[in-house]
């Protein structure tokens, strides 16, 4: 649903541990080879790939094995993981931290998708302040970053409900939408400590 930084390549992500996460609701942990079903499922919707710069659609099965395969072994950053519901285990969708693409090593984003059945439950924002939480209190990082597309309500929603604040408009390459329009997003660091008390 938000800025794809899941489907890139690139440089591993070493500033960070990257434990399982528990929230009220979800567990995020690393993706299992036992969620390909679930994620070839949910990722093979237009309407999810046309918010994110590099998932394909239609999305397979062998799509689902090898984002697997990759984010096992540190190829696409090294904190992928997967969100499930803490009552059943239910994959409901992917969320992640990494390299803000072209800037320094100490600048990090993240990035999240759920599946269109998991939408408007509050699980990206749950997931959300999970990543948030992570990133202040595992490293010195002074500011987070996010984007999403213009035409993304829901994300734009996520992105307030986490403290992230504007801060300008750009463009990005999807394979499914072509050249569109984001909104870019920053929380610092003294906006975290105020917020963390997390509401809904």
């Amino acid at each position: 649903m938000v800025a794809d930084i899941l489907e890139e390549e690139d440089e591993r992500l070493d500033l960070i541990d990257c434990p399982v996460l528990v929230t009220d609701r979800l567990i995020l942990r690393a993706p299992h080879i036992e969620d390909v079903d679930a994620i070839a499922n949910l990722a093979d919707n237009l309407r999810v790939a046309e918010m994110l710069s590099r998932m394909p659609h239609p999305y397979t099965k062998a799509h689902a094995v090898d984002f697997v395969r990759r984010a096992n072994a540190g190829e696409i950053g090294k904190c992928v993981y997967a969100i499930t519901l803490a009552q059943n285990g239910t994959f409901v969708g992917c969320c992640g931290i990494n390299y803000r693409r072209g800037a320094g090593k100490d600048e990090l984003e993240i990035g999240y998708w759920l599946g269109e059945p998991h939408w408007g439950k509050g699980y990206a924002t749950e997931a959300a302040h999970a990543l948030v939480d992570l990133v202040f209190r595992a490293t010195q990082v002074e500011k987070l970053y996010a984007s999403c597309r213009v035409s993304n309500i829901a994300s734009r929603r996520v992105l307030y409900k986490s403290g992230f604040q504007y801060t300008n408009t750009g463009m990005m390459d999807s394979i499914n939408a072509g050249n569109v329009p984001v909104e870019r997003y920053m929380l610092d660091r003294r906006t975290w400590i105020g917020l963390r008390s997390w509401t809904s």
